[in-house]
């Protein structure tokens, strides 16, 4: 049965990935070369240090993955703590009644620890996760399943007893390795994402109706 939920963070919790974007554009910049929006769309979801390992031998990038990195994530923390931004709409709501129903809930994130940590500690909700994980922290990032297997490792419940939320397809494929429920959330921000795998497909987080979801996630209720 449903016992905990797990929300990605970038492009769920916050409209991030135009950030993102804007930075890893202007990273590759920095260092003399050019990529596109389009082209990074099929890295969303993965952890920065597959992401950048990637597109270093792909354009031919002198520099080193932690070189990169520590450039690219400055300027993403900075930016960060720079906006104006709150939650995506419907996202206080939801975990509010996630808590209401007595759930676990957890953040399974590609993202740096230290930068998920910021976007929590920005909107005040750390209070409310009872686990944080990074794709950093395993050995294999999305669309593997390994942080979803560690977030419910960590929360104390079967995988099988848990639904996730994501916006891209690397974490839905993740979520569905791990043999967990997902909602899919279409976020144009995200990129040209496919959804597909998901169970379900909401494009406003209130659309979400967690009594509509049933012992393993084989029949959902409409």
């Amino acid at each position: 049965m449903l016992k905990a939920f797990i929300f990605d963070m970038d492009g769920v919790i916050i409209d991030s990935e135009p950030l993102h974007y804007e930075v890893d554009i202007e990273t590759m910049n920095y260092f003399g070369h050019v990529i596109e929006h389009e082209q990074l769309d099929k890295y969303v979801g993965m952890t920065n240090p597959e992401m950048w390992k990637s597109i270093r031998v792909e354009y031919q990038v002198m520099q080193s993955v932690e070189e990169i990195i520590e450039y690219q994530l400055a300027r993403k923390i900075s930016g960060l703590r720079s906006l104006d931004i709150e939650p995506i709409e419907g996202i206080r709501e939801l975990i509010q009644n996630i808590k209401n129903r007595e759930l676990l809930v957890g953040i399974a994130s590609s993202s740096p620890r230290i930068f998920i940590e910021e976007v929590v500690s920005k909107f005040g909700i750390a209070e409310y996760f009872d686990c944080i994980v990074s794709g950093e922290e395993v050995a294999k990032g999305k669309p593997a399943p390994d942080v979803y297997l560690e977030a419910a490792l960590q929360l104390g419940v079967e995988p099988q007893d848990c639904l996730v939320l994501e916006d891209s397809r690397n974490g839905i494929t993740a979520a569905k390795a791990a043999g967990m429920g997902c909602i899919g959330y279409v976020n144009l921000n995200s990129g040209n994402q496919d959804l597909s795998q998901a169970d379900e497909v909401v494009k406003k987080i209130s659309d979400i109706k967690l009594e509509n979801w049933k012992i393993g996630f084989k029949h959902l209720e409409r």
